[in-house]
């Protein structure tokens, strides 16, 4: 039995209202929305199972739930996004009279301490980025979404999702999509969209041969580059530029805002080019950037 199905079928309804709901207001994305139907899911099976539903679990039942969570070795960040997630959907179901009483509105959420990223060196990210083969089709592509990634700090998803309408070579810029849709502008610089023009006029058109296709970063079979593909092929050419470090598409993200950081750009153009709400959020690169100037104090000055 599918997780889906042992749910309750009002519950299903009404996850499924609330998605729709969050779509027409927030205009989130596909992955955000997933996310929230598999958080609930969870949820409204735990309930079936205790001859509960969503709408006639109390306080203490999601108080139990999320602490059986804890109990079981759930990881403090993971049961603070599925909290935060019964905040959400119990907040539309107040207002849309589904329940009298929001039953999750004391709860407390895990306190999270703030985990620094690791970030990689300058020099490891310049082995990452000369480890594609350009000599192939699909090494100047994997080189060119990798010095794409690096240049403007995208999100695995913005990168794979790019269409040929979004990229200006002769202007250097790219037009990205982000979180709800939020359209930013960011420059690629000139090594980007020097790898970018040397793809798409020599790469892209040998591996799609006569097929067509909006999307830039294409596959053999002529489709749009997924995001686990593109993980598959990060950590491998971190391999091969012998990074030990696991190596994720978001370390080219994390790298880009701390190397900026660490040559003087200001915090307020990292936020809109890294696609940030809040300033908050970007923050805590400058912990980082003041991690490294701290680190290459002691190991350099003699008094360190």
């Amino acid at each position: 039995m599918s997780t889906a199905s042992a749910a309750l079928p009002t519950d299903r309804q009404q996850i499924d209202a609330f998605l729709d709901a969050l779509w027409l207001e927030k205009n989130l994305g596909e992955n955000t929305l997933a996310a929230y139907r598999q958080d609930l899911l969870q949820v409204a099976v735990a309930f079936a199972a205790q001859g509960l539903s969503l709408d006639t679990a109390d306080e203490g039942a999601l108080a139990r739930l999320l602490g059986q969570k804890l109990q079981s070795g759930a990881a403090l960040r993971s049961v603070a996004r599925l909290l935060s997630s019964i905040r959400r959907f119990y907040g539309h179901a107040e207002r849309e009279g589904w329940v009298t009483c929001d039953p999750s509105r004391n709860l407390q959420s895990p306190r999270l301490g703030r985990a620094l990223p690791h970030v990689l060196s300058e020099t490891e990210i310049e082995a990452l980025l000369l480890a594609p083969d350009c000599a192939r089709p699909l090494g100047l592509r994997d080189a060119a979404m990798l010095e794409l990634m690096y240049a403007c700090g995208l999100r695995v998803s913005e990168l794979v999702n790019l269409e040929m309408r979004q990229v200006d070579l002769s202007a250097g810029l790219v037009v990205v999509f982000g979180k709800g849709r939020k359209e930013r502008l960011v420059p690629m610089g000139e090594v980007a969209a020097g790898r970018m023009a040397q793809y798409l006029q020599s790469g892209r058109p040998q591996i799609l041969g006569e097929r067509i296709s909006a999307a830039i970063f294409v596959t053999r079979r002529g489709a749009a580059m997924t995001r686990q593909r593109f993980w598959q092929n990060i950590e491998h050419y971190a391999q091969s530029a012998g990074i030990t470090q696991i190596v994720s598409p978001h370390s080219l993200r994390h790298a880009f805002a701390t190397h900026l950081l660490n040559h003087g750009a200001d915090l307020r153009s990292v936020q809109l080019m890294l696609g940030h709400a809040n300033l908050s959020t970007t923050e805590i690169y400058t912990h980082v950037a003041q991690a490294r100037l701290k680190e290459l104090h002691q190991k350099h000055h003699p008094r360190g």
